[in-house]
């Protein structure tokens, strides 16, 4: 298991997250998890939603996760309005 950073820069309002640190195998897959860990479709079709379409996160790898770390998110930053 790796660790990632995924992030958007898409929807930047309050009420959004911006980033968080998850646990997956491919960068891929770490880009389809949400930052609050729900099941989702990988869509963000108006401004209002608080994470991207798939299509805007970015992901960077940041390490090997410990050994027995599940799949999801580990920490996520959510700006409060």
């Amino acid at each position: 298991m790796k660790l990632w950073l995924i992030s958007q820069s898409k929807h930047n309002d309050y009420d959004t997250y911006d980033s968080a640190v998850v646990a997956a195998e491919t960068e891929e897959e770490a880009r389809w998890i949400h930052p609050s860990n729900d099941e989702w479709d990988g869509k963000s079709d108006h401004h209002y939603d608080c994470w991207a379409s798939v299509e805007f996160v970015k992901a960077e790898y940041l390490g090997e996760a410990k050994e027995g770390t599940k799949k999801g998110v580990i920490c996520a930053s959510f700006n409060a309005g």
